[in-house]
């Protein structure tokens, strides 16, 4: 018969007692010129801020969630206070149906000329689109549609000219799955549309041989 005893005894578990001591986040004081993440304790992803002189703005994603695409005042980067939704009226979007995942992800805020900007994605709904106010507490518009399919429109304001950037289909039959690339175009934000040819930015990534994929998520 197969002897096990030594086996067993080598392998028996010995446990030595130890004590576990944690501290709350409550009893954690951040220092002079410290802050403690995260500065907006929660379910606030893929945040965008604009600075209008000393005040700062931010907005996040809020996928199907109604009201959605909340946005945040703060005077120091650091202390946040909610002061509005972007996405606050069922006649904006109708997010019907859709599963958390789905709907407003990504959304880009920036200022010009006394007016606030926030340029997204509704893919269920319509495609992209940017809602614009004066106040960023709102009432923010209804949206304005672009006509280019993808997803993480971002505006990049030079002089008094704009320029949307975004994730959108190559100039060429896709070579695989995930290949997409980044396109710009000029944003009439008086008119509120596109005007002249879109330019593709970048085809897929650095090297298109090692097969990047989902290329997204343009800012300038």
């Amino acid at each position: 018969a197969l002897s096990t005893a030594g086996t067993a005894a080598a392998q028996t578990a010995k446990f030595d007692r130890f004590t576990y001591q944690g501290r709350s986040i409550e009893q954690v004081k951040p220092q002079a010129g410290e802050y403690l993440n995260p500065i907006i304790a929660g379910y606030y992803p893929d945040p965008s801020v604009t600075r209008v002189g000393k005040d700062y703005y931010l907005v996040n994603s809020s996928f199907a969630h109604f009201p959605g695409l909340p946005i945040f005042h703060s005077t120091d980067l650091v202390h946040w206070t909610q002061i509005g939704n972007a996405i606050d009226r069922p006649g904006q979007l109708d997010f019907s149906g859709r599963s958390v995942s789905e709907a407003v992800f990504a959304p880009d805020i920036s200022y010009h000329d006394g007016t606030f900007y926030i340029v997204n994605t509704c893919v269920q709904c319509r495609g992209n689109f940017v809602i614009t106010a004066k106040d960023p507490a709102g009432p923010w518009s209804d949206p304005i549609w672009l006509p280019f399919e993808g997803i993480d429109p971002s505006i990049y304001w030079e002089g008094d000219r704009a320029y949307i950037v975004n994730n959108r289909a190559p100039n060429e039959t896709p070579r695989y799955d995930g290949h997409r690339a980044i396109w710009v175009q000029e944003y009439d934000w008086r008119a509120g549309k596109m005007v002249g040819e879109s330019t593709q930015l970048v085809n897929g990534g650095v090297d298109l041989s090692k097969k990047p994929v989902w290329i997204e998520g343009p800012h300038i």
